[in-house]
């Protein structure tokens, strides 16, 4: 049987505070490789909770996470960093990218902890560049980027890792209509074309209309 490439086993994630915010509410979900999925819900129905936790970029206050089979509580900080860093590329709604580096810096830089040389990480970075449209501005700074072409500087950091899966946690929410479109196209494109995992939170009416399997949160937990 195909091991799933994420697995949530009623997860739960708690924020303590004197009202402590349950953030997921016993979140059970299977994804196989090569899924889209989309995950919907109004503004703090726990769409980003939920990606940050199948990245492992937050631990869940109980239940199993796995990550290709692995049980994310059994590894340690240093290993937890590995796993990020060799199979889930991370997308955010912020693009943090470094004002004094370089596109081709910017990207090579995502693959410092997955131990790659400098050589090659370069190799990969302008490799996703290109994939995003962007090699021929590799030796340019992000503040002389739009929007759009920031987040394409993103998605590209992401794929240099040549990851299994791809998390995007709002990526069109900073950009105008038009520029968003072109950006989830990208994203759509991508997935199709290279049999990666994509998984995009999003409040947008048009991400929802372009991903039809979709796991729809409210209040923590997955309505449907």
């Amino acid at each position: 049987m195909t091991i799933p490439i994420l697995a949530l086993d009623q997860v739960t994630k708690v924020y303590p505070g004197e009202t402590p915010v349950h953030a997921l509410r016993g979140a059970d979900l299977t994804v196989h490789a090569g899924e889209l999925l989309a995950v919907v819900g109004p503004s703090g129905s726990g769409k980003s909770t939920m990606l940050h936790v199948m990245g492992t970029l937050d631990l869940p206050s109980s239940g199993v996470v796995r990550v290709t089979g692995v049980d994310v509580a059994t590894l340690s900080d240093r290993q937890l960093a590995a796993l990020r860093a060799t199979r889930i590329g991370f997308v955010f709604q912020q693009f943090f990218l470094s004002e004094h580096a370089t596109l081709l810096d910017n990207v090579a830089d995502g693959l410092l902890y997955a131990g790659v040389p400098a050589r090659e990480r370069r190799r990969l970075a302008m490799d996703a560049l290109a994939r995003v449209g962007l090699n021929s501005r590799a030796g340019s700074r992000p503040n002389t980027l739009s929007g759009g072409q920031r987040q394409r500087v993103a998605i590209a950091r992401a794929l240099a890792k040549q990851p299994r899966v791809i998390l995007a946690d709002e990526p069109t929410a900073s950009l105008d209509q038009e520029t968003g479109k072109a950006i989830l196209e990208l994203l759509l494109k991508l997935q199709a074309s290279s049999n990666v995992t994509v998984i995009v939170s999003s409040h947008d009416p048009m991400v929802h209309a372009h991903i039809p399997t979709r796991i729809a949160l409210r209040d923590g937990a997955i309505a449907s």
